[in-house]
């Protein structure tokens, strides 16, 4: 009975803290964006549990451009929607994404945004995800984040392709190898490496390659901005919540805004 309840409000502490840890909104908060294309980030999180099907259909509900989202590998070979490699800050259930199946993961009951157990809100798949964006017209933002092999990457360009959906997906990691994946099988791709320093090397080895900039806001610079695109290099800057701050990136000449809330 004390182990039944010290289970119970360890659940409740991390509700507690799954509630506190993000800013609540009531809407999202409209920006002056120009030409700037904004991006929801993990659906439009600041509404509605991340990374499920209620976020992404909000979102795609919305003006947003594109809708970004996280995927992993499960232990049976298939592939889920979550950001972080545990499922414990969503629902309080100390489960590894990739040693659990696909099923396993999908059964566990997530978090509102109100930190209460939801029964409706549930991690989703990769193929629910691109459907939502290909119903909405959306360009997807699929954030790879398992260093997937070659083999595994090209299973992910087939789900994608059964939906005939791949010329709407840009695929973004931290992981460098992935993307070479993704161009070996599709040239012509829209890629974009995500880092959160610049450096000499990574401008160099990203105009070298080709492959576009998914960078943390506070990183870039207008002489950055002005490099990439004289290469011919789009940039997309993340995770961006505070509106005097997007207004600077707006006029700093960025390509893609991710953002939590505005619009």
């Amino acid at each position: 009975m004390k182990k039944i309840i010290a289970c119970a409000l360890l659940i409740v502490c991390f509700a507690g803290l799954f509630a506190c840890g993000k800013k609540n909104y009531q809407n999202t908060i409209d920006i002056d964006n120009g030409s700037v294309k904004m991006i929801a980030h993990r659906g439009l999180s600041g509404l509605e549990v991340e990374n499920t099907d209620s976020a992404f259909i909000s979102a795609g509900k919305h003006s947003y451009y594109g809708i970004e989202s996280d995927v992993r590998r499960t232990a049976d070979g298939k592939f889920i929607i979550c950001h972080d490699d545990t499922v414990e800050r969503l629902s309080g259930v100390n489960v590894s994404v990739e040693t659990s199946t696909q099923q396993e993961l999908l059964d566990i009951v997530l978090f509102d945004k109100q930190g209460s157990a939801s029964p409706g809100e549930r991690l989703t798949t990769l193929e629910s995800y691109i459907n939502i964006c290909k119903q909405y017209d959306k360009q997807a933002i699929l954030e790879l984040k398992s260093d997937f092999t070659e083999q595994e990457m090209l299973s992910i360009i087939g789900i994608i392709d059964a939906q005939g959906y791949l010329d709407r997906v840009t695929f973004i990691s931290f992981y460098y190898t992935p993307l070479t994946y993704v161009r070996n099988a599709l040239p012509n791709q829209s890629v974009m490496f995500l880092f959160s320093e610049l450096s000499d090397e990574i401008t160099t080895k990203l105009i070298n390659d080709k492959i576009d900039v998914a960078i943390y806001h506070k990183a870039i610079n207008k002489k950055a901005v002005d490099k990439f695109h004289a290469a011919g290099l789009e940039i997309n800057v993340w995770t961006v919540d505070d509106q005097a701050r997007a207004e600077k990136l707006i006029k700093m000449g960025v390509d893609y805004i991710t953002s939590n809330i505005l619009e």
